[in-house]
């Protein structure tokens, strides 16, 4: 069956979507930490504790350590402590900073002294760096693209299976790319020049174009990236991802990388409507579309079935493709000017329900929970599904009935988190005695010593009096030296700190 022109304003059959909305039982909730368990929950909390703890374990086995080396301070983190931690991770996308150690500065004109009062950034440090998902000792699957997301592909294929479960979209879906911006050395990097970070993980998207709620996504790793099906790329991420949505009545809305007369054919026999840009180079298309010279505000239409092919120009000729409209237009008043516009239907309607993905991607940047610092792609990764979690959260919240706006959901969610209402400072921890203990240090016969070589592999300690002090990045000054006080067990300078410690009592 072939294209013949046509113009005509009958609007082709709509098939509907029966069952929409939340999956789940929930309560009326202002509680942000009741939405986000929907997707951490016990269980995902859980996996991530185990497996950092497996691979902090596995790290000691495999290596010879120096005693002073800070690794050797890490225990084992718990479920409550995981949660502090991604508390801070969330907190880091509304009070961003350069640098992460600066959240931790003593410096007056950058001080935030409650992530010290939640967490010491030594032992946020350590939990970063033994953070994982995927014990050495599983089994690799065999496709060469789960190899590449061994690291990260279990906790991510737990996330999505609780975004579908928890969540059924409305009738309306868009499909587009989204980027994680990286900059390391990663064998399937992208580049995507008219995304802001250009270079990055490369993502395709399911969202709902209403409130951007997203559905399922795919990490492109190149060659080797597992689609359901098999044709080319941009028709097959397209079929992957509504993969569980076929036959169900849905309209997709996609640009021109994804829209084609072979996946619109495709959909058609999924119960699936589709709309969106079209590039003139694809194959199938009549020539007389191609060639033809439309004027401003008319149109041009090719019929094939329930394939709709439509030329317009405004301020420059745009190609629709649509199994749903027809050639009617519509009157669009145009926010700027103020002034109404006739368009074809098919085109107000893309602009309206194209932009989920973009919705999406645009509210997480508001407050990033990845940082550009990362050097592990899948802890890169990991911070971007974190954010992708507590948006749609956040959307579940807001269709349930809530009331805050997003920063102040996620200022309530980090409290809930943390329980901030009784989570005490941490105390001062200096190399002092204290009390009636300070009065040796006071009095007494204090002499200086060398340090004796067989207690101490390195054979020099820290002094206690330089240790109070702060240098100018926020961090305690670390001196080395080879004398020390036995009968008080700390290491001093000979001048002045060894004075200073036996005589000062408000150290």
């Amino acid at each position: 069956m072939n294209y013949h022109h046509q113009k005509t304003n009958k609007r082709m059959n709509l098939w509907k979507v029966q069952e929409t909305g939340i999956k789940v039982s929930l309560r009326q909730s202002d509680d942000p930490l009741d939405y986000f368990c929907l997707f951490f929950d016990d269980e995902v909390i859980s996996f991530i504790a185990k497996e950092t703890n497996s691979f902090a374990e596995e790290h000691f086995s495999n290596l010879e350590l120096t005693p002073s080396t800070r690794a050797l301070q890490w225990k084992d983190i718990t479920s409550e402590e995981l949660k502090r931690f991604i508390s801070l991770l969330i907190l880091q996308g509304i009070v961003q900073k350069p640098s992460e150690k600066w959240f931790w500065s003593k410096r007056p004109i950058l001080c935030t002294p409650f992530f010290g009062n939640v967490m010491n950034e030594k032992r946020y440090s350590l939990i970063m760096k033994f953070l994982h998902f995927q014990s050495s000792n599983d089994s690799e699957d065999e496709s060469p693209s789960n190899n590449k997301l061994k690291k990260i592909g279990k906790f991510r294929s737990m996330l999505m299976q609780r975004f579908q479960s928890t969540y059924i979209p409305k009738q309306d879906i868009s499909i587009d790319e989204s980027l994680i911006g990286y900059k390391g050395r990663l064998g399937w990097k992208q580049y995507i020049p008219t995304k802001r970070s250009r270079f990055g993980v490369k993502l395709f998207q399911l969202c709902e174009s209403e409130s951007g709620y997203i559905w399922n996504s795919i990490i492109y790793t190149g060659k080797g990236t597992t689609f359901h099906e098999d044709y080319g790329v941009s028709t097959k991420s397209v079929m992957t991802l509504i993969h569980e949505l076929k036959n169900k009545g849905y309209t997709l809305t996609t640009d021109n990388y994804y829209t084609s007369p072979e996946l619109a054919e495709i959909l058609i026999k999924c119960k699936t409507d589709i709309y969106g840009t079209l590039r003139a180079n694809r194959k199938g298309l009549p020539p007389l579309i191609k060639s033809s010279k439309v004027k401003k505000g008319e149109v041009l239409a090719f019929q094939k079935g329930k394939i709709c092919l439509l030329k317009w120009t405004d301020k420059k000729p745009i190609l629709m493709l649509s199994t749903l409209h027809s050639t009617s237009m519509v009157t669009v008043e145009s926010k700027k000017s103020k002034s109404s516009k006739l368009k074809p239907a098919v085109v107000a309607d893309c602009n309206n329900t194209m932009d989920g993905v973009d919705k999406a991607d645009q509210c997480l940047s508001y407050y990033p929970v990845a940082r550009n610092q990362q050097r592990k792609y899948f802890k890169k990764i990991f911070r971007y599904l974190l954010s992708q979690a507590v948006w749609n959260a956040f959307v579940i919240f807001k269709k349930n009935g809530g009331k805050m706006r997003q920063v102040e959901f996620r200022m309530k969610l980090i409290e809930r988190l943390i329980e901030v209402t009784v989570c005490n400072p941490s105390t001062r921890r200096g190399p002092f005695p204290k009390s009636e203990e300070n009065v040796v240090r006071l009095t007494g016969r204090h002499f200086p010593s060398y340090v004796d070589e067989s207690e101490s592999r390195k054979k020099s300690r820290k002094c206690a009096v330089c240790s109070l002090k702060i240098n100018e990045n926020g961090k305690r000054v670390r001196r080395e030296l080879r004398f020390e006080c036995k009968n008080c067990n700390v290491g001093l300078c000979v001048a002045p700190c060894f004075e200073i410690y036996h005589t000062e009592s408000n150290l």
